[in-house]
């Protein structure tokens, strides 16, 4: 499996909402920057990606417009713009921004082991 195919199961999992299926393509010391939140290791992120899924039940994740800023044999690099869209207490959400996620090869695959989630920039800057 490429670090590319890597990423689609990963945003795939990650739409399953079931953090096991997630943690199959996860290194087990991720890392990971949220807005408001910054997790390391598999507890702290499975805390953060269930207690999301619990606010946002129908939650849909996806990327677009992916780079690959790195793709070495060993280490590979994507960042793109990510979207979701789902419920919150009743009423159809949404939301974008960009992203960054640092894969490494071990000996059974590549592995996430870093995300780093920003808002975009603002529509006026320019950007």
């Amino acid at each position: 499996m490429t670090a590319s195919e890597t990423l689609a199961r990963y945003i795939a999992a990650t739409n399953t909402h079931d953090f096991d299926e997630v943690a199959q393509v996860l290194d087990a010391s991720a890392v990971y920057y949220f807005g408001d939140a910054t997790c390391v290791g598999l507890a702290s992120v499975r805390a953060y990606f269930e207690r999301t899924w619990t606010l946002i039940p129908d939650e849909v994740y996806g990327a677009e417009d992916v780079e690959w800023v790195v793709d070495a044999a060993d280490a590979a690099v994507a960042v793109y713009t990510y979207r979701w869209s789902g419920h919150i207490d009743g009423q159809a959400r949404s939301g974008r921004g960009r992203a960054t996620n640092v894969f490494h090869r071990t000996g059974s695959g590549w592995r996430l082991v870093h995300e780093h989630l920003s808002t975009g920039p603002s529509p006026h800057s320019g950007a």
